[in-house]
């Protein structure tokens, strides 16, 4: 009935959400639905705590009210891409 109860929301984008922040890797995670605050609130620590042995820095939690589209949305880069670049090597030390 849960289970239920927490799609209906999710649906109406009423459902609450954990997301996580991190700067190392730049990255936002949105861990749920959850039918409510207090549910979140206490299932935070163990994705919190799967992100610190991945090796994740700079973590900040949220618990809010959302409909996330991506679960996982990597963030901006601030080296510019360099595919199908050639590599250069110098013999100099």
């Amino acid at each position: 009935m849960q289970e239920l109860w927490t799609n209906i929301l999710q649906t109406l984008g009423l459902a609450w959400w954990i997301e996580v922040t991190t700067e190392t890797p730049s990255c936002t995670y949105y861990f749920g639905p959850f039918s409510n605050a207090n549910t979140a609130n206490a299932a935070k620590q163990g994705y919190v705590t799967d992100l610190e042995q991945e090796g994740a820095q700079g973590i900040t939690v949220a618990i809010k009210r959302c409909k996330p589209s991506q679960l996982t949305i990597p963030g901006e880069s601030s080296e510019p891409a360099k595919q199908n670049s050639p590599q250069l090597f110098s013999s100099q030390a």
